[in-house]
């Protein structure tokens, strides 16, 4: 039998912010994270990939811990891309929808007018979710004190390094000494990260790692094309065509990649957003924004752009090629299948390429079958 959120030790108002967002039972990573955050809330440490319930593991102790009653910043969560910070920031606001005493978020991301983010931090804040730069430029500005955060939270911290955010993350854990706790998840933990943890958190922290098995989300049926580079736009537009009403994405690896398919669908009376590294942010807001409003059925983007996707009722995601790397696909997947709802995973690939969907559904415990 599964444990139970109330058995994590989770409060009544937030399971019922949980249930009504369609969570209804613990994820490995929950079960593992919550009731140590819950309880000790020291120094913590989880090796997890994107999909495995991260935000809410952190996200219902965090909230636990603040007090509403206080104005100061008590919480930094810090991600790293825009797109993530505003999707962390959103659902810790749907987690305190059934709190009798409110609790106050602001996201603070690059890309979006600074001066309006001064204004907003003139009211009581409570949680900060935020972009390593941008929360340095607003330190720099004298625009918010760290001086009472209790919690520092690094969402894919290998992810932050890889960008570039080094120093800025250094910073950050210099600007909040003051702070009970750290808290880190990473899907990899490469040197940088080893670093980070070795200068700013205390010698033993608490450690969980999740096995790959339990990303995926069970709610996701996976399956495979196998066909000619040649015949891929046409076996993805055949498979639109059945689709009635149902939205989905559709995921390339390259920027050039995405552009052309979203040209050649378009040929065949099939319209596509893209969402491609290269676009100005107020550009991919702006299609995320017509996407989510259905203002087109079906989404094309790069995994570098894809980052923080978070679009309600989609049926299916479809690969046009099998990513770069593992992680990627459980978080291409990780799209659909969302809220209690079910949804399919497509990827087509090459009669050479069979050997690595073996190799991928071993890795990932998954049942991949082939659709003819």
């Amino acid at each position: 039998m599964l444990k139970t959120f109330k058995a994590l030790g989770v409060r009544a108002d937030f399971i019922q912010g949980l249930e009504a967002l369609g969570i209804q039972s613990p994820t490995p990573v929950q079960l593992e994270a919550m009731p140590f955050l819950l309880t000790d809330g020291g120094d913590f440490i989880a090796q997890a990939q994107t999909g495995t319930g991260k935000t809410a593991a952190f996200g219902i102790p965090l909230l636990t811990q603040i007090e509403p009653l206080r104005r100061e910043i008590q919480a930094v969560v810090v991600a790293p891309t825009r797109e993530l910070a505003k999707q962390i920031g959103k659902q810790l606001f749907r987690f305190t929808k059934f709190c009798t005493q409110k609790i106050f978020v602001e996201v603070l991301t690059g890309g979006d007018d600074i001066e309006r983010q001064i204004a907003a931090l003139h009211r009581p804040t409570h949680v900060v979710v935020v972009t390593p730069g941008r929360l340095v430029d607003l330190l720099n500005r004298r625009a918010l004190s760290l001086a009472s955060v209790q919690l520092l939270v690094l969402d894919e911290a290998d992810e932050m390094l890889t960008l570039g955010f080094r120093k800025e993350v250094a910073e950050i854990c210099e600007q909040t000494k003051g702070r009970r706790a750290t808290w880190l998840f990473s899907a990899t933990i490469p040197d940088g990260v080893r670093k980070l943890v070795s200068d700013y958190m205390s010698a033993q922290p608490h450690t969980l790692k999740i096995d790959r098995s339990h990303v995926v989300n069970r709610d996701i049926v996976h399956r495979f094309i196998v066909c000619a580079v040649k015949d891929k736009t046409a076996r993805i537009a055949d498979f639109l065509r059945r689709q009635g009403g149902e939205r989905g994405v559709i995921f390339c690896r390259t920027k050039a990649g995405a552009i052309k398919l979203a040209e050649d669908l378009a040929a065949l009376g099939y319209q596509a957003g893209v969402l491609q590294g290269d676009m100005m942010q107020s550009e991919r807001d702006k299609v995320l924004r017509s996407f989510r409003k259905g203002r087109f059925q079906f989404l094309i983007a790069t995994d570098v752009a894809a980052r923080g996707i978070d679009v309600e009722g989609l049926a299916f995601v479809i690969h046009h090629q099998l990513p770069d790397q593992i992680d990627y696909y459980t978080h291409r997947s990780g799209r659909t299948g969302r809220a209690g709802r079910s949804g399919v995973s497509i990827v087509l690939i090459g009669q050479r390429e069979k050997q690595d969907v073996v190799k991928l559904s071993e890795m990932l415990g998954l049942t991949f079958t082939e659709m003819r």
